[in-house]
């Protein structure tokens, strides 16, 4: 199946694959490397400003090996996933330091950077310096499974061995260059246009008449799902302490939720709001109050991949703004919301604050 597999991919890919996304008919493996981490678990139609606008202000791995990891956090403001950032940032320079600025080009060598995986790592190394490896993303997967008829659950060390095993075997024989490129591509093209997860186009797929799912009528069963578990609901008051245009913010832990990005700080449960703020920060409240009744002041959810959160902010202006302040926390300036490195519900709430300012 081997060369059936992989010519009719590449001869789909020519007529019906993506030709014009911003990364594509490049070989810098910066900006191969770049799109690879900011599409994982995001879809294409989301990625293409934020990687536009990367570019704008980190154009080489140089620039952004020697940014600060401060600079580059608010680029990535509202991706999501922000250790991708974090780990983007150290690769960058763990490039300079250990490889003198120049990208290795062995997929074993490149899986060594921090934030890069065995299947990215080949991506990269196919695309921009013609490595025969196969590549395993999602799409990748979807496709092998239904193709082949393959049953268990992705993510498995079982069955990612073979599909491992089965990439490898379906790789192109007759081209160990550029075809490489196309045909990693078509699969990742093809997965993510026709062999979707739900309602797959089987009638436009290439590989249609040889797919066993499709025979079978199993397309809706393959890959099989995980067990869906019981998605915790978890609660939080975040804090929006404002003294005349300036709200008080702090800088996560660099792990957990929202690592290293700036965020409102969260009210302990059961403490009060006024007297917390003025036993943490030294500043007596003079309104402690939903912030209005617009839609972005209410409770709030939003989700994250392993429980859903729902976001309760409190408005607190107080009459003094502290002078000293804990290592950490800070007062912004409403006006530089644009800048800031701020989680999407983070910004959200202080947009909606900042258009409630008087003038």
């Amino acid at each position: 199946m081997s060369k059936s597999f992989s010519s009719r991919l590449i001869h789909w890919h020519a007529q019906h694959g993506r030709h014009d996304l911003p990364w594509q008919n490049t070989r810098d493996p910066y900006r191969v490397w770049l799109s690879e981490i900011m599409l994982q678990q995001t879809q294409v139609v989301t990625v293409i400003p934020y990687y536009q606008r990367f570019l704008a202000r980190f154009p080489t791995l140089e620039s952004l090996a020697t940014a600060s990891v401060e600079d580059v956090m608010p680029l990535w403001s509202g991706l999501g996933y922000y250790a991708r950032a974090r780990n983007l940032h150290r690769a960058a320079r763990a490039v300079m330091a250990q490889h003198n600025g120049v990208f290795p080009q062995a997929p074993e060598a490149i899986a060594q950077l921090p934030g890069i995986g065995r299947s990215t790592a080949n991506a990269i190394a196919v695309v921009c310096f013609g490595v025969r490896v196969p590549i395993l993303d999602g799409n990748v997967k979807r496709v092998l499974c239904r193709v082949l008829g393959i049953a268990g659950i992705p993510g498995t060390a079982a069955l990612e061995s073979r599909l491992w095993q089965h990439a490898e075997d379906l790789l192109p024989k007759y081209d160990l260059s550029r075809n490489m490129a196309t045909y990693i591509q078509a699969q990742m093209d093809l997965g993510a246009t026709l062999c979707t997860r739900s309602r797959p186009q089987c009638i436009a797929c290439p590989l249609a008449d040889i797919c066993i799912a499709h025979a079978t009528g199993r397309t809706a069963e393959l890959p099989q799902k995980k067990l869906r578990r019981v998605t915790p609901e978890r609660h939080a008051t975040l804090l929006v302490i404002v003294h005349e245009n300036r709200v008080l913010l702090e800088t996560r832990p660099p792990v957990g939720i929202w690592g290293g990005l700036l965020s409102l700080p969260e009210l302990p449960a059961e403490e009060n709001a006024a007297a917390y703020v003025e036993k943490k920060f030294g500043a007596r409240v003079l309104v402690a109050s939903p912030p209005s009744s617009g839609d972005g002041f209410k409770t709030f959810l939003h989700i994250f991949t392993h429980f859903r959160l729902h976001i309760t902010p409190l408005l607190c202006r107080v009459s003094l703004r502290p002078s000293a302040m804990e290592v950490g926390f800070f007062w912004l300036d409403l006006t530089a919301l644009g800048t800031a490195a701020l989680p999407t519900p983070v910004r959200r709430i202080l947009e909606e604050l900042r258009l409630s300012q008087p003038a």
